[in-house]
């Protein structure tokens, strides 16, 4: 029976093949690979963007640290006024760069001199009477009270301005960019309305 012995071995090679629409057994295949890897960023990448976060962050921190130095020079006279000469000065005459004019003392200790000088700025002008502090060894004065403290603190208002800028577009931190940006806002104004 030729007929039989033929439709049994194609019969045994079917049963042997895998149903349509199923994947082929594995076995002895090794194991499955996963269908999809996570994708890991290059290495040069990540180091790229650190080198970009640490350059605007430096770039941030000596804007602020220039402003507090620009600022401290004269604050500190206006700040610290323990032992030091406090009086008033009627500004008499300015110049291209300062004005001066005759100081009276406040302060124990303090003598009076026929001319002092302070800086010209939005802070001082003619006709005025200011109360100063006087630089130590020196006939250098600066406005001293609250409006002289906001004034010498001018630079450092500008400075978080422009650091608000580079936090927020550099580092991509915008709330804090916009907590530098309202308080450079605020010293800056504080100190325009007081003078």
């Amino acid at each position: 029976m030729p007929v039989t012995a033929a439709s049994s071995r194609r019969a045994r090679s079917h049963r042997g093949s895998s149903p349509k629409g199923r994947a082929p057994s594995r076995k002895g295949r090794g194991p499955a690979r996963p269908a999809s890897r996570p994708v890991s960023r290059p290495a040069s990448l990540v180091a790229l963007r650190f080198g970009r976060l640490a350059a605007m962050g430096a770039v941030a921190v000596l804007i602020l640290v220039a402003g507090v130095w620009g600022s401290w020079g004269t604050a500190q006279h206006v700040m610290l006024t323990k032992g030091r000469e406090q009086g008033t000065i009627v500004v008499a005459r300015c110049g291209e760069e300062s004005c001066s004019g005759p100081y009276t003392p406040l302060s124990a200790g303090s003598t009076a001199r026929a001319r002092v000088v302070i800086e010209k700025s939005v802070a001082v002008r003619k006709g005025r009477t200011y109360t100063v502090v006087v630089k130590p060894d020196s006939d250098e004065v600066v406005r001293s009270g609250p409006a002289g403290v906001l004034y010498a603190w001018v630079p450092l208002g500008g400075a978080l301005l422009l650091a608000s800028v580079v936090v927020a577009g550099g580092l991509g931190r915008s709330r804090v960019g916009w907590v530098l940006a309202g308080s450079g806002v605020a010293l800056l104004s504080a100190a325009f309305l007081a003078v």
